[in-house]
């Protein structure tokens, strides 16, 4: 794999995304009471990061069935479920500079951080450098900072069509007929998840209020129970890669046009179904997890050391079966709250939400000050953290 996620904007204007979303912003933290955040996409945003670590978690266990089904349970919906709520919360994006600036010190800036560290444990398991060292291509989980970074920055043009999804959905459905430069900066996934995306840049929060429908709840718990059942055969049957989203039809065992395109749309639909099953589900009011929910990035980057120094060790060698699915749940679970502490944060902020003023320059006009406005350092920014 993988909210979320940046720094942490408001829910009332729309900007913040997942897992990506920092939980405090630079600038300090955001109370769960602050005015115009939505309780129940924090709700959600928590919940699906910690599917994000359990399935990651459970992945070496995959030959258990249980530990089989659950896991692609968990991949039919998790990050359809959380790129969509990273698009309804870039709705205010708009390109402009100091947005820009605040993407590539939220994103790219980790990114690089992480993609180090990730390459420095690859090296030491493996007692030496890989064949490319090439920061674009991205290890592990780091491919949705990449594709986050991606798809925010094409905001603007997707809000400027007049039916941004379906076009959204042809891009994504005929790109993964052709090879896509075999994860050069993730492109496959890129483009693969793009839709849901582009479908949360188009939700409004009136949207939202169909989901407290007493029908709609119980067609959700209908549709999570079912898919639960269908996860078995389909785990048995399927290959995960239909899962990934990440490699080109062409790649597989069948023609990439039909049925190929079939079973991708199919896969597309169940994931969007099982997303607003799983939002309609979730608690409106203020919980233990909510304020949790603003944590996302420090969970989605911090989890994948963990767990690759984990994989690295002999763990798994000793776990097997019904025991190591759920001593790996119990330690995804732990891992995940353990992450969210205070003092794991504080340690863990340098390179999750790095300030950078003593890289950037505090003498560059910007575009607001040209025209007039108050002028402010290009590091200020950050610092006061994002008003949108």
């Amino acid at each position: 794999m993988a909210s979320s996620t940046v720094s942490s904007a408001s829910h009332q204007q729309g900007s913040g995304p997942i897992p990506g979303t920092g939980p405090t912003g630079p600038g300090g933290p955001v109370s769960e009471s602050a005015p115009g955040r939505d309780a129940r996409l924090d709700n959600a945003k928590f919940i699906l990061i910690a599917l994000v670590v359990v399935g990651h978690a459970i992945q070496p266990v995959r030959n258990f069935e249980p530990a089989s089904a659950l896991y692609y349970w968990i991949y039919f919906f998790h990050m359809p479920a959380f790129i969509m709520i990273s698009g309804y919360l870039s709705r205010s994006f708009d390109a402009s500079s100091r947005r820009v600036e605040k993407l590539v010190v939220s994103l790219a800036v980790p990114y690089l951080i992480f993609w180090a560290i990730h390459q420095t444990i690859y090296g030491v398991e493996r007692g030496g450098l890989p064949e490319s060292l090439s920061v674009l291509r991205p290890t592990w989980t780091l491919w949705f900072l990449v594709a986050l970074f991606m798809w925010r920055l094409s905001v603007p043009v997707w809000q400027r069509l007049r039916w941004p999804v379906a076009i959204a959905v042809l891009i994504s459905v005929f790109a993964s007929t052709t090879d896509l430069g075999g994860g050069t900066l993730a492109l496959g996934r890129v483009l693969s998840f793009l839709p849901f995306f582009v479908l949360g840049l188009s939700l409004r929060r009136e949207h939202f209020a169909h989901l407290d429908r007493v029908w709609v709840r119980i067609l959700s718990v209908a549709v999570l129970v079912s898919t639960a059942v269908l996860a078995v055969p389909i785990s048995d049957r399927l290959s995960r890669d239909w899962l990934l989203w990440k490699d080109s039809l062409t790649d597989r065992a069948i023609d990439p046009i039909m049925p190929s395109m079939g079973i991708r749309l199919a896969f597309m639909g169940l994931a969007l179904v099982m997303t607003i099953a799983v939002l309609a589900l979730t608690p409106k009011r203020q919980m233990w997890i909510t304020s949790l929910g603003a944590y996302t990035l420090f969970i989605y980057l911090g989890h994948s050391v963990a767990l690759l120094v984990l994989k690295a060790s002999p763990w798994y060698e000793r776990v097997d079966g019904a025991v190591g699915l759920v001593l790996s749940i119990a330690l995804a679970i732990g891992l995940t709250l353990l992450l969210c502490t205070p003092w794991v944060r504080a340690a863990l902020s340098w390179a999750v939400e790095p300030r950078l003023t003593w890289l950037l320059r505090d003498d560059v006009p910007s575009r607001e000050t040209a025209r007039g406005a108050p002028a402010a350092g290009a590091g200020a920014g950050f610092a006061a953290g994002p008003k949108s």
